[in-house]
């Protein structure tokens, strides 16, 4: 919860003034596949801009794979610029596998908590609509009870003066977004102007609050 606090007080939401619907055009889609593993567990956050949700789990010892796409809505197999429009009620979030052996669904949840605002409602800097809420979707009652005592003693501890807007939800089913939506910071990095006000930023600060849990290369940079 330190951390988790210090990270809140710290991190800035200001460099939002780009949206992420700013992406250049789609390519084909690609699906996403992880090898079984009795280890391996899923996690399925939403939390604004799932361009920046990818890129900060992929830095994280443990993550074994991170998927940007879409849940929570009622259209099957719906396109980015469908969820664009808010009409399918789709959220923007990332599937990310994970190796129970090296990282917990707690610590999942302390750099979810961290790295963006759960106090506004269908908004995260200027990116705004239903499709980028907060929210977790969880897959299991044990990944629900955790997130309903973490939200629950967050806003008991005063770090946002707002309570938390933080949807708690069954999960029923993600669908991956389209191809250049997938590992989209790593290819972008130099070429996108979302990516180095926005994301650059953010991962910054971030890699220097959780230090010690990014994977060895990242602490190697």
């Amino acid at each position: 919860m330190k951390t988790t606090t210090y990270i809140i007080l710290t991190m800035s939401l200001s460099a939002a003034l780009f949206s992420c619907a700013q992406g250049d055009k789609p390519k084909q889609d690609q699906k996403n596949t992880v090898m079984n593993n009795t280890n391996l567990d899923t996690a399925t956050f939403g939390a604004g801009c799932f361009w920046c949700v990818e890129a900060i789990y992929q830095q994280l010892e443990g993550v074994v794979s991170v998927t940007s796409g879409f849940s929570g809505g009622k259209v099957a197999n719906p396109t980015y610029e469908a969820v664009c429009t808010g009409s399918t009620g789709h959220d923007e979030v990332c599937n990310i596998v994970y190796d129970t052996t090296k990282i917990s669904f707690e610590e999942l949840l302390e750099v979810f908590w961290s790295v963006h605002d759960p106090t506004t409602l269908n908004r995260q800097g200027h990116d705004s609509g239903t499709q980028y809420r907060s929210a977790i979707f969880y897959h299991n009652d044990h990944q629900k009870q955790l997130a309903e005592k973490y939200k629950a003693d967050l806003d008991k501890s005063g770090a946002w003066k707002d309570p938390l807007v933080t949807e708690i939800t069954p999960f029923t089913a993600f669908y991956s977004a389209e191809k250049y939506h997938q590992n989209y910071y790593n290819d972008n990095s130099g070429k996108n102007s979302y990516c180095s006000i926005v994301i650059a930023p953010k991962l910054e600060k971030f890699k220097k609050v959780f230090a010690d849990k990014l994977k060895k290369k990242q602490t190697q940079e």
